[in-house]
C-alpha cells in the first residue's frame, strides 16, 4: 500500500505543470541590441531581452600615448533573480579595479575606532631605516 502512494505521488509530481516555475531562458528574445567600438578603441553597448535583463556600458581607453594605457569602463545590469528580487548594478571598472554599486550587495561594517587610532599612530611613527653594512668575503 505505501508502494502505490509513493508511486502515486511521484507520477502526481512527475506530470505537474511547472511552466511558471521554469521558464526557457536561452530562448528570450532580444529587444534592443546595439554596439559600437571605434579605432581607438573605445565603445559602447546596450541590450535587452525580453525575460527583463537589460545591461550597457561605455568604455574608453585611458593614457593612450603612455607605456601603461588602460581602459575605463562605466556601466550597468538589471534582471530579476529567480527569489523575484529585482537585481540592480552600477558599476564602474578602471586601474582600480572593479567598483559595483547596488541594494542587494553587502556593505562592510565601519572600521573599529581603536583600530583607525592604531592605523594613525602607525602612519605617524614610521619604523627607522636601519643601515647594514656591506658584506665582505674574504
Amino acid at each position: 500500500m505505501k508502494f502505490l502512494v509513493v508511486l502515486a505521488v511521484a507520477v502526481a509530481c512527475a506530470s505537474a505543470d511547472v511552466s511558471h516555475i521554469v521558464k526557457d531562458e536561452a530562448s528570450a528574445p532580444v529587444l534592443k541590441s546595439s554596439y559600437d567600438i571605434s579605432p581607438e578603441g573605445n565603445f559602447q553597448y546596450l541590450y535587452e531581452t525580453g525575460n527583463g535583463i537589460v545591461a550597457q556600458a561605455d568604455g574608453s581607453v585611458k593614457n593612450v600615448n603612455s607605456e601603461y594605457p588602460a581602459v575605463g569602463i562605466v556601466g550597468g545590469y538589471k534582471y530579476t533573480a529567480p527569489d523575484g528580487q529585482v537585481i540592480d548594478v552600477v558599476y564602474k571598472a578602471d586601474e582600480n579595479g572593479y567598483q559595483p554599486q547596488g541594494s542587494h550587495l553587502p556593505v562592510a561594517p565601519p572600521t573599529p575606532e581603536p583600530i583607525l587610532r592604531a592605523l594613525a599612530w602607525i602612519a605617524a611613527h614610521p619604523p627607522a631605516v636601519e643601515k647594514v653594512a656591506p658584506a665582505r668575503f674574504a
